[in-house]
């Protein structure tokens, strides 16, 4: 056959099959459903949906005795996605749950992030018309802010943990919102995977304490402090997305810069490996950290008080005091970890927190450490 009646051929194309139509809600059996919950394959339209997650959330609240009537919370507020939809949710059961909220959102000071962060809590807070209230680590902690701790860690072996001050320190700041706003009691948007991820750390790290009291929806509120819960608890992160992608809600959705250099992104890569595997890990992981039983002999010891500021602490100084301790002697070694058992040796001259130039600036270097 001649190259011209081979170019001639033409082969015949199978007909394209039509898309399948998506099937009816599961749930109204009238709308086309927009998705398959992750959770359990049942396939609901956005509606539909969104109220289910909308209940599950109240029976947590309910089930767990998580914020009784009356009461007063402070919501934490960051801007981002699990905030954003734990306000939005809360708000539409305030009514039945007979409670009132108050945003507190906590300024770290970590320059160009958080204040597009606080912007976008500021929208919400005006189009929702809840109060809120902003607390900076510069105000709280005598000047120290993340960016100036980031820069006193440099070089020390400790840079990667800029998480872990910042994590205790912000726990301290809304603590101390929730209070300035008259709050009983404190709820954050840390879903299932958050959660999962934070048995996985604490599981690597051996860190029995924190396994112990990793169970359950929240904290009672011992020694004086204020009862946390976190409502989303059973909620998947990719429930939490496709909530707040339904209800069209506006939120701060870039990674703050120092989220590279924590340890909670290797449990986070681990934990999606595993839930290749098995679909069901995260709930799996949350849920065996409530079942988690430790022999009395690996029980830690009750908590005692803080010698400086009377909060909750495992040692003399609980963890805010002893970072900050830290931060101020220029040790900031001290302030992590094992570390911790030279808090009472001598240190170098106190530090204060360093400016962007290099230059000083913030309260004296005599300045004592704030009480809370």
């Amino acid at each position: 056959m001649s190259p011209s009646h081979v170019s001639s051929l033409r082969v015949p194309q199978r007909p394209i099959p039509a898309a399948m139509p998506a099937p009816r809600c599961a749930s109204c059996h009238e709308a086309r459903a927009a998705l398959r919950r992750p959770s359990s394959g049942q396939a609901l339209c956005g509606a539909c949906f969104c109220s289910t997650f909308e209940a599950e959330v109240l029976h947590t609240v309910l089930a767990g005795h998580l914020l009784p009537p009356g009461a007063v919370v402070a919501v934490g507020a960051s801007g981002g996605k699990d905030s954003t939809v734990l306000a939005h949710v809360l708000r539409a059961l305030a009514p039945r749950l007979d409670i009132s909220l108050h945003l507190v959102a906590v300024d770290e000071g970590i320059g160009g992030y958080r204040d597009a962060a606080l912007a976008a809590v500021q929208r919400q807070a005006a189009r929702w018309e809840l109060p809120l209230t902003i607390v900076a680590y510069a105000d709280l902690f005598g000047g120290w802010t993340m960016d100036a701790v980031a820069r006193s860690t440099a070089g020390t072996g400790r840079s990667r943990s800029c998480c872990t001050f910042c994590g205790v320190l912000r726990r301290r700041a809304l603590e101390e919102g929730a209070r300035l706003v008259g709050a009983t009691h404190i709820v954050t948007g840390h879903n299932a995977d958050d959660m999962a991820e934070t048995v996985l750390m604490n599981f690597l790290r051996g860190d029995v304490g924190r396994l112990a009291r990793g169970g359950g929806l929240g904290s009672p509120g011992e020694g004086g402090a204020l009862p946390r819960c976190r409502p989303l608890q059973f909620a998947s992160q990719k429930e939490v997305v496709l909530y707040a992608h339904f209800r069209r809600l506006d939120y701060f959705s870039e990674e703050c810069v120092y989220a590279p250099e924590a340890f909670r992104g290797h449990a986070r890569d681990l934990l999606k490996l595993l839930e290749t595997a098995r679909p069901s890990v995260v709930l799996d992981l949350v849920h065996s950290a409530e079942r988690l039983s430790l022999a009395p002999a690996a029980r830690p010891p009750p908590p005692g008080t803080c010698s400086r500021c009377g909060a909750l602490a495992s040692h003399a100084l609980c963890q805010a005091c002893a970072l900050l301790d830290g931060l101020n002697r220029g040790r900031p070694r001290l302030a992590i970890g094992k570390g911790r058992r030279g808090l009472d040796e001598e240190g170098a001259p106190p530090a204060r927190p360093q400016g962007g130039d290099g230059g000083q600036e913030g309260v004296p270097a005599s300045a004592p450490i704030p009480t809370f």
